[in-house]
């Protein structure tokens, strides 16, 4: 039967509402057949990414590739993005109720575990994403930064909100949030994340909430020590289950910190309101507070007459250490406010600068803020987190580190994480004074590094008498095997393993050797070695990675950073200085910014495949971490923090809130956080995100931008 003979029986009225429901059931089900799936629909649509990724592997899964994404082969033609039709606007996510005042709670205690309602969170799409463009300036401090309360946003910071950069609502469509938050691109099923009620942390006491380091600030722990001889109480004591989920207020006044390079020589006072230590060294030329700033002149305990003249000098006694070519990775323990490798940058070294959290109050937190590489670390009972044969140099000026004390356990150390052929540089007063604890101290040095092998370079003194001795690593194992008394004894062999909360060594590690037996030879000279893979000298899973892959993820980072990262996000690139890349993999994310007036921290988590090794190599510096831990810096000291395929790892072992708890705890305010994973993950971190009134969005379904505001709670919970 035929349809025109089926409308006969039926009556005219009938026939044209009979037809309409027979169209709409035929193009229905054609429309069904033809969608491949319920995501191709508009609200969920995003342009298939040019650049493939795969996700991170667990450490031992040899035939897996790293955990940073990787390009397809290179013979592969790259898949060219889908376009958004210019037609369809971009779809605005759902905000939580506007209507609702945040709901914030009394500040509760860094241990506690608050769950409650969203609150307040902002609306985030796309287009209320501005970029900040206030960075302070002398001239203009007064005007866009004003002072700050507790949970109060400042006027300048208030004025930006309300503009918005045109690039940042044609680009990168919001990836269509929707009312449901699970199971979209996650691999499954997954659970909508309770978005937390947000408290500030209460800490112990002699702990300034605004400087709040859960790691390293744990009173209670501390207080159990049997010892603090060796340093423990300097060492990390993280808070156990629960984990904090609290937020750290900002000190009264903060201000945008001044761009690079002024603030290499000046800083915010009411930044880092910590005085003490101008009184402490005020002879020795480290700061000066003058007005509204903390001023650097340049000086150090060694180097009262500038450490441009010293690092000079340091060229001229040993031209062959050639800064910035065959010198490239240095280490500078106790390094004070790292004057010294914060001019350093000038002849092309980055330089890790180390000191304790200790009565040297806020140095490395003066370090950071004054945008140059540093990390919180102590030569206890722990090694540094650190890979083996890695730093090009190492300097000590009057560190204060009992080298050889505890069997030379500190100095040993040193040999672990120094590069075979690298130099250490040691200036001090044992060096050039001749009294009888100075000399006591020298002799007990020279016993020790002839013990290691270590090759007295050269010896000297500068114009105002300070003495410099720079000692050099052996190349090849020969005078470990001659030596007539095995002491320190040799280790039974590497251990291979990450150094995370590993107990110093009281053995000699010896550096693996190559095939003629020489030990592990020197990178080809910067800025080559960048693109090099240079070959490792410990036994460690950074040698199951091929060259290809390596090529690979380093074609893929300069793509996604020149076409997508520079040109999509809406990160105001200018004004950032301090950058961490929270999952390094091979550094190829810092290496595709290294023309850029800013430095990358490169993070390898202890629990992925050990990348250090080649990051060092490339003449770049990093850490070990767990990202369910507190990482070792002061609170704002990052202007733009990078994960890529991370998350999901983590939130195996901890909960998102934590993690977030702890990316905002590090991250200054009005600066930027970059998630690339799956687009369950992003979701999850977004709705954590947008609860502590981050502006978000979300870009080609695979990238997460989020800014941080200066929102805080308060005591009265507005």
């Amino acid at each position: 039967m035929t349809i025109s003979s089926a409308l006969s029986f039926l009556s005219d009225r009938k026939r044209p509402i009979v037809i309409s429901v027979a169209l709409f059931i035929l193009l229905s089900s054609l429309f069904l057949l033809l969608s491949p799936a319920p995501s191709a629909l508009p609200f969920f649509f995003s342009p298939t990414s040019r650049f493939s990724s795969s996700s991170s592997f667990s450490r031992g899964a040899a035939p897996a590739p790293p955990q940073t994404p990787l390009p397809a082969s290179a013979s592969a033609p790259p898949q060219t993005p889908v376009p958004v039709s210019a037609s369809t606007p971009p779809q605005t996510p759902i905000p939580v109720s506007a209507s609702a005042p945040p709901q914030t709670p009394n500040p509760v205690s860094a241990d506690a575990s608050p769950h409650g309602t969203v609150s307040g969170g902002s609306s985030s799409s796309a287009a209320d994403l501005p970029r900040l463009e206030t960075d302070a300036t002398a001239d203009d401090a007064d005007t866009n930064a004003t002072q700050l309360g507790h949970g109060t946003l400042p006027a300048a910071a208030a004025q930006v909100t309300t503009s918005v950069d045109t690039k940042e609502i044609a680009t990168g469509v919001s990836g269509g949030r929707g009312a449901e938050w699970g199971g979209v691109g996650g691999g499954g099923e997954e659970k909508p994340v309770e978005a937390p009620s947000w408290g500030l942390c209460v800490v112990g006491k002699r702990v300034e909430p605004a400087d709040y380091i859960p790691c390293l600030d744990n009173v209670k722990a501390v207080k159990a020590l049997k010892s603090i001889r060796h340093m423990e109480h300097r060492e990390r004591h993280c808070p156990t289950e629960p984990r904090p989920r609290c937020l750290v207020p900002l000190p009264a006044g903060y201000r945008l910190p001044l761009p690079w390079p002024r603030s290499r020589d000046m800083i915010w006072y009411n930044n880092v309101p910590h005085p003490k230590l101008v009184e402490y060294k005020k002879d020795q030329n480290w700061v000066r507070k003058s007005g509204n700033y903390f001023v650097f002149p340049g000086g150090g305990t060694q180097f009262k007459a500038g450490v441009t003249r010293y690092i000079r000098f340091i060229e001229q006694i040993m031209p062959q250490i050639k800064w910035g070519t065959h010198a490239r990775t240095v280490l500078d323990v106790g390094c004070g406010v790292a004057s010294f490798g914060g001019y350093l940058l000038d002849r092309n070294v980055i330089t890790m600068s180390i000191a304790p959290k200790d009565e040297h109050e806020a140095q490395i937190q003066f370090a950071l803020e004054r945008g140059i590489p540093a990390f919180l670390a102590v030569i206890g009972t722990q090694k540094l987190p650190f890979p083996d044969n890695s730093f090009d140099v190492i300097h000590c000026a009057r560190c204060r580190v009992h080298w050889y004390a505890d069997g030379g356990k500190p100095l040993l150390e040193l040999n672990r994480v120094l590069r075979p052929g690298g130099y250490y540089i040691w200036s001090a007063t044992p060096v050039y004074r001749r009294g009888k604890r100075d000399e006591d101290d020298w002799n007990a040095m020279v016993t020790l590094t002839k013990s290691i092998c270590w090759r007295t370079v050269v010896k000297s003194k500068d114009v105002n008498r300070i003495g410099v001795v720079i000692y050099q690593k052996p190349t090849s194992n020969s005078c470990y095997t001659e030596r007539k008394n095995n002491e320190p004894p040799l280790c039974s062999g590497s251990n291979g393993h990450s150094p995370w909360y590993t107990s110093l060594d009281s053995c000699l590690l010896l550096p693996a050797l190559s095939k003629s037996g020489a030990g592990n030879s020197w990178p080809i000279s910067s800025p080559e070695r960048l693109n090099i893979r240079s070959s490792t000298s410990s036994e460690n899973s950074s040698t199951w990675f091929s060259q290809e892959n390596f090529d690979s993820d380093t074609k893929n980072w300069n793509g996604l950073i020149s076409e997508v990262y520079s040109s999509e996000f809406a990160v105001n690139w200018s004004s950032v200085r301090n950058v961490m890349d929270m999952n390094a993999g091979f550094g190829g994310f810092a290496a595709s910014l290294i023309d850029r007036p800013l430095w990358v921290m490169n993070v390898v988590p202890f629990d992925q495949p050990d990348t250090l090794p080649i990051i060092f190599n490339r003449g770049l510096i990093g850490v070990y971490h767990d990202w369910c831990e507190s990482f070792n810096t002061y609170p704002r000291t990052y202007d733009l923090l990078h994960m890529s395929y991370l998350l999901q790892s983590l939130t195996n072992r901890c909960d998102i809130i934590e993690i977030a708890a702890e990316i905002d705890r590090i991250l200054r305010p009005g600066r930027w956080f970059v998630l690339q994973d799956n687009i369950g993950m992003i979701r999850k971190m977004d709705r954590v995100l947008r609860s502590l009134h981050y502006k978000t969005a979300i870009m080609r379904r695979q990238f997460l931008v989020a800014r941080k505001s200066f929102w805080r709670p308060d005591s009265t919970g507005s």
